[in-house]
């Protein structure tokens, strides 16, 4: 595997020596703990991390956190934070809670993202103009304008030298483009510095870099804010690692990252990092994608990296103090720049996150990043709770009857809405009040008991209307019910009988078909408006579905299809006479297979069936009902078994209605439209059976007289072949 790490470990070196250096400076911390955090993410997280593939290291996205913390504490107790902050990622990492720093909305980390990039183009824009940041990013803002309008140096030409050469890189030949942009970038920078002999402010490195005195101190005082600032550490830190983890995992194709692993590398980076005067240490996507793509396959292409940044920084010290400030921070202003990320922004959007993303970044970028996160940790909260409690409330008038709809889950939190939408019901109206809630608290319930009491005291009638478990009826009876999962499931009303959501007592049977069409018409109509105006012109079904008249078989639900999917006949028995014997059949088909062109019949037959119950007894002689039966004569005679999974049913008009749909199948070959598309391999004849006790459906198999429950493998059926 060396053949391909060792080529990506050199490319992720290049690339990871400039940002390292210009996340230092960024920082306000020393140049040289931007290198040290470099070496250590590379080698200690390389070695023990999760994620093979990820390559650690000073990231852009801790700049304003560690500026404010060493501005605050200094730069040796930052280092002992870093260690205090690697020690509880250890923490994090033997408690196995790594996939809950997942939780975190991804809004929330891009608008943190985007925040730190604009705090840090603010800042870095001003070295880049021959100026200093300021000390917030609001006074950035305020001094930016006289800074663009003032004097500029050789540092500002050298700034924007950098940022040009960043832009223009991408665009230029893949040959050239094999030298990564911001090593690119730097020295064409530093050349020219150093061939106009401009006197610029550089890197200032110490005379030896082995000797390192950053050793970490222990605070005079102020604890509480030291472990505050080392837990927000640790946990921005965090995040940033799993997230790049998991966005590494989607670019290969190799073993999954161990995110708790991770965690455990990425602690034990830090408290090195820490100890040996570094900054934090991070999982970085920019070197991590960058390995990825210069073709790394495992964890030693990441270690190298870090040991060729320390054979740099010992064996070429004086390089790298000759690299401008100023292009250093044209590099950052461009990173920064990036952190922006327009494709972020349309993700967010897309999701309607967008709330989140702004306040996260404007809190970032206003006051501080913990403040930022935080302010989005608590908008995201209260849109959660927002969306769980929504209710959908709404009136509606329909002549002099007026219809109160409540949707989704109804609390506390909507009573006021529900009490203002009842309030615009007039006096003395009757109301039906349609209740189709998923939850329904004390406080809700109280409120519409006291309304409907109150309404009907002023002779108004009101009608309850409770779709799915009766919350409503619970409470009136005494005994609410207080959990959602004590509830009991309810089949949707276009699922279900109208039985099952209709006030029995108060509707009569005519009523009921009223009352369907009515629900239709609300609820069901607008879901399907786009799909029957493309029916609208005409039809184009797959299967001519051929079944009994029983009121408890309903084709399209069996067979989880729509409207336009199947041409349906519907006679007692499902039954198929000679193409002579009924003009009405012999047409139906004539139309399905020869003009509507389908490409599937299906007889289905099903238990406890009244006709083949009439067919096994002998039907009334000379009624209609045994003229018609003469069809079905030929299933009494048929010989041998018909099977469901192997077993014969228990009753005898069920065994009766599974011969029955073999032998209409038979009569369907004798239709000469039907059996000319079957030879042609243009259409397929299959059997189905449904028990209704059971709700299973059950398949005719390529074998004749045997049936397979629809949950088993699908039985092996010559598929049409036609055009």
């Amino acid at each position: 595997m060396l053949r391909h790490d060792v080529p990506a470990s050199l490319v992720v070196f290049l690339v990871a020596v400039p940002l390292s250096l210009g996340i230092a400076l960024a920082s306000g911390a020393p140049i040289v703990a931007g290198l040290i955090a470099a070496v250590v993410g590379g080698v200690v997280a390389g070695l023990l991390g999760g994620s093979p593939l990820q390559v650690s290291g000073p990231a852009a996205g801790l700049t304003v956190l560690m500026a404010e913390t060493i501005e605050t504490f200094g730069w040796q107790v930052t280092c002992l934070i870093s260690m205090l902050a690697g020690a509880l990622q250890l923490l994090l990492g033997l408690s196995r809670v790594a996939r809950a720093a997942l939780a975190i909305s991804p809004a929330i980390v891009h608008g943190m993202l985007a925040g730190i990039g604009v705090t840090i183009v603010l800042g870095q824009l001003h070295v880049v103009l021959g100026g200093s940041a300021q000390s917030s990013a609001l006074e950035n803002i305020a001094e930016l304008p006289g800074q663009i309008v003032a004097h500029h140096d050789a540092a500002a030409a050298i700034g924007l030298l950098t940022i040009a050469i960043l832009l223009i890189w991408p665009k230029l030949p893949a040959a050239v483009r094999k030298v990564p942009g911001p090593l690119a970038a730097i020295a064409i920078a530093t050349g020219v510095s150093l061939l106009a002999g401009m006197t610029l402010p550089r890197v200032e490195l110490s005379g030896d870099l082995l000797q390192i005195r950053f050793a970490p101190e222990l605070p005079g005082g102020g604890w509480v804010d030291v472990v505050v600032a080392a837990i927000t550490i640790a946990l921005i830190a965090s995040v940033e690692s799993l997230l790049s983890a998991v966005a590494v995992d989607k670019l290969q194709n190799g073993p999954r990252a161990n995110l708790d692993r991770e965690l455990l590398g990425q602690g034990a980076a830090n408290m090195v990092s820490g100890a040996l005067g570094g900054l934090p240490v991070t999982g970085v996507i920019v070197r991590s994608s960058t390995n990825v793509a210069a073709g790394a396959r495992t964890r030693a292409s990441a270690v190298l990296h870090g040991v060729w940044v320390l054979v740099f920084v010992v064996a070429l010290a004086g390089v790298l103090g000759s690299i401008p400030l100023a292009a250093l921070a044209g590099l950052l202003v461009h990173v920064g720049a990036k952190l922006v990320n327009p494709a972020h922004l349309r993700q967010v959007l897309r999701h309607g996150d967008l709330p989140l993303y702004l306040v996260t970044l404007g809190g970032v970028v206003v006051f501080d990043l913990l403040t930022g996160v935080l302010a989005g940790v608590v908008l995201a909260v209260l849109l959660m709770v927002r969306r769980t409690v929504w209710s959908g409330i709404h009136v509606e008038q329909h002549g002099s009857e007026w219809r109160v709809v409540v949707e989704g889950v109804l609390t506390f939190l909507s009573v006021p809405r529900l009490t203002k939408v009842l309030g615009s019901v007039p006096e003395r109206a009757t109301v039906t009040l349609d209740l189709v809630v998923d939850y329904l608290d004390h406080a809700a319930f109280e409120s519409l008991t006291t309304w409907q009491q109150a309404h009907e005291r002023a002779g108004g009638v009101v009608t309850v209307d409770e779709v799915g478990h009766p919350w409503f009826g619970k409470g009136k009876e005494g005994s609410p019910t207080l959990r959602r999962n004590a509830a009991a499931s309810a089949v949707p009303r276009w699922l279900a009988p109208w039985s099952a959501w209709q006030a029995v007592d108060v509707a009569l049977p005519g009523q009921r078909t009223h009352r369907g069409a009515t629900e239709f018409q609300r609820r069901a109509a607008p879901l399907l408006k786009d799909t029957l105006s493309g029916l609208a012109n005409g039809q184009q079904p797959h299967t001519l579905f051929i079944t009994c008249g029983d009121s408890r078989i309903v084709p399209n639900l069996i067979t989880t299809s729509g409207p336009g999917d199947l041409f349906t006949i519907r006679n007692i028995g499902n039954l198929v006479p000679p193409a002579q014997a009924d003009p009405s059949m012999n047409a139906s088909i004539e139309f399905a297979v020869g003009v509507l062109g389908v490409r599937e019949i299906v007889v289905c037959g099903h238990s406890s069936c009244g006709a083949m119950g009439a067919l096994a007894e002998g039907a009334p002689p000379g009624t209609a009902l045994a003229a018609w039966l003469a069809h079905a004569e030929p299933s009494k005679h048929s010989s041998g078994p018909v099977t469901l999974d192997g077993q014969l049913p228990a009753g005898e008009r069920d065994r009766l209605a599974l011969h029955n749909v073999l032998q209409q199948l038979d009569h369907l070959r004798e239709y000469p439209l039907v059996a000319d598309a079957e030879a042609r391999g243009e259409l397929l004849l299959s059997g189905l059976y449904f028990d209704v006790g059971a709700a299973q459906v059950y398949l005719s198999g390529p074998k004749r007289g045997a049936f397979v429950s629809a949950g088993s493998p699908a039985p092996s059926l010559p598929a049409p072949t036609g055009g």
